[in-house]
């Protein structure tokens, strides 16, 4: 199955919604159009040429494991070499220790072309970017002179060691010692479970950021400690020296990302250096997280791109019957299904979730850069509040989405769907993952809530809602684009009291903080990508206005805008009416009246 990036769809994104030349004047790094399109096209390339053709072999492949160390499939050791060689492991590192200090904006359209390109790949230098923001933010210097420029570069790979056995989403639970040294190292032992490239065959080292406990640390959170833990540690030259105590004793088997080595990591008295202070190893991590829960939204929109692609191929080749007002291709024994309208509400389903969560990721991105490099210190808290504000409804509504759309993918092929020589069915099994990994999305919607809706009584959201207020209203007296508008405003008003519906109920029942979470989140989601279809169909308004050319392409979108509208924002209704039950019918049941 091919892959091609949306290129044209990424250029509008990027210079016609959100300016991303004038973006980059402010954070001052030089970046043009014509090198920002320049990166587009060669990532495009690379992902399309050299990444897509080993999704499908991986998959049939799997890793292996033998003696501890970890094989990976056909292919994907060539492939990451290119992926260094180019340049592409150190686009958004600090030029510092090496990299290209590129802006999240750019990078995260070459990060989705991964995801969309094969997932299984993209795991292994998924989470390096992360342990680079944390050793950068966090680290000693000495730990930054030994690691950071290889990991900038992609010699070296990082990984994110949290979860236990008994340990997941509750740290608290976590059991990993960390003993101090005289030498100021630490020896590290426990066992950590589901790491991502926790052992491979593609990087020259690999450096683990390990969550543990110090002897005396007080229980809970409050005591965990981050610390790095390398497979070699660095040697004084910087090439990687004595081998640590540490091992892959097991590789998961999965239902996806079958070529993607998910590992059971032991630490037998391991050396490690302590990232930040002891004791603050969890908001340590949480620099790394937010970035792995905006890559993992991303791996939701990558696949859902590719399996919008996938489906829109099959509908234009497959012929089956005519179309209900008659032959639509009388020269083909039947109809291509592209002319049956249950095909076209499925294709228009995919193709205007993928558009609007591009939208939506761009955004976000951008308020990440805005967060570490606007020159004045206000808009960085500024922007790094709205981007905390977003990463959960990235993470867990782009990756429904893209489990959604890959099973509108399986479904527009129909029985050819379900079989694995189609490919789509692999799409929908690797999507499934994402909504579980880095806090399943019933987690992300908890932090919505209970971090973000109530961490400051709505203020936030408010400022989002009047933002998307002022966009509606620029578009007061243009009849072309008023239907729209007026929809986008009746739901920020209802977004606006719904939210202060929800804060008065959690202040009243406890309980309805998780009742109402997943839907608020959903609705919250489906109301933002509306707001987003506007400001598109604005854009696309005025360029038809002004006689641009490409006058398809802008057409399509006013197209997609309204049928975004009439046919998947109403889904936002079924979420509002859902989160208003309340907790009681939830709860009301006793625990033994679950038995059968």
């Amino acid at each position: 199955m091919s892959y091609q990036a949306p290129l044209r769809d990424m250029r509008f994104v990027l210079h016609e919604l959100f300016d991303v030349t004038g973006h980059c004047e402010v954070l001052g790094n030089g970046l043009d159009r014509e090198l920002i399109d320049g990166v587009l096209e060669e990532g495009g390339r690379y992902a399309a040429e050299v990444v897509a053709p080993l999704n499908r072999s991986s998959d049939e492949e799997g890793v292996v494991l033998e003696n501890g160390q970890v094989t990976t499939p056909d292919g994907f050791r060539e492939a990451y070499q290119q992926y260094v060689d180019n340049g592409w492991a150190s686009m958004t590192g600090p030029s510092e220790y090496g990299g290209q200090a590129l802006p999240q904006m750019l990078a995260c359209n070459f990060h989705e072309m991964l995801m969309g390109a094969s997932l299984s790949f993209r795991v292994y230098s998924g989470l390096t970017e992360g342990a680079v923001l944390a050793l950068f933010k966090h680290g000693s210097e000495s730990l930054k002179t030994q690691y950071l420029e290889k990991l900038v570069s992609g010699q070296w790979a990082g990984t994110m060691c949290l979860t236990e056995p008994q340990a997941g989403t509750d740290l608290a639970l976590l059991r990993t010692r960390a003993e101090p040294q005289a030498d100021g190292s630490y020896r590290v032992s426990g066992s950590k479970i589901f790491i991502s490239g926790g052992e491979q065959d593609l990087s020259e080292n690999i450096v683990h950021l390990v969550l543990a406990r110090l002897p005396d640390a007080p229980a809970g959170v409050k005591g965990i400690s981050l610390l790095l833990v390398p497979k070699f540690i660095a040697a004084d030259d910087g090439t990687p020296g004595q081998r640590n105590d540490l091992s892959c004793g097991a590789i998961e088997h999965k239902m996806g990302i079958k070529g993607a080595a998910t590992c059971v990591m032991n630490f037998d008295d391991a050396r490690g250096w302590l990232i930040g202070e002891a004791n603050q190893g969890l908001a340590c991590m949480f620099t790394m997280m937010n970035d792995a829960r905006f890559q993992v939204g991303l791996q939701g929109l990558g696949i859902g791109e590719a399996a919008f692609q996938a489906a829109l191929r099959y509908a234009r080749e497959r012929l089956q019957s005519r179309a209900l007002t008659g032959a639509a291709e009388p020269d083909k024994a039947a109809d291509p299904i592209i002319h049956h309208p249950d095909v076209r509400r499925m294709l228009l389903t995919q193709k205007t979730l993928v558009e609007g969560c591009r939208m939506l990721a761009v955004y976000c991105a951008r308020q990440l850069d805005l967060e570490h490099g606007h020159p004045e210190t206000a808009a960085r808290k500024a922007a790094g509040k709205r981007a905390a504000l977003l990463i959960p409804i990235v993470k867990a509504f782009f990756t429904d989405m893209g489990q959604e759309v890959a099973s509108h993918a399986v479904q527009v092929y129909g029985g050819h769907g379900y079989i694995r020589e189609w490919g789509v069915e692999q799409l929908m099994r690797d999507s499934r993952i994402t909504q579980l990994y880095e806090g399943t999305n019933g987690i992300q919607a908890l932090d919505y809530i209970r971090r973000k809706l109530l961490g400051d009584s709505g203020a936030e959201l408010r400022a989002l809602q009047d933002e998307f207020q002022a966009l509606c209203d620029d578009q007061v007296g243009r009849q072309a684009l008023a239907d729209l508008a007026d929809t986008v405003t009746m739901r920020l008003e209802e977004w606006r009291q719904l939210s202060q519906e929800i804060i008065a109920a959690t202040q009243r029942d406890a309980q309805e903080i998780g009742a109402c979470s997943v839907d608020f989140l959903q609705y919250s989601a489906y109301v933002l990508l509306a707001g987003f279809w506007l400001q598109a169909a604005a854009r696309a308004q005025d360029a038809l206005d002004a006689g641009e050319g490409d006058a398809a392409f802008y057409q399509a979108k006013l197209h997609s805008a309204q049928f975004f509208m009439r046919r998947v924002l109403p889904r936002a209704s079924s979420h509002r009416e859902a989160l208003m039950g309340g907790a009681q019918c939830l709860m009301a049941m006793p625990e033994a009246s679950f038995a059968f």
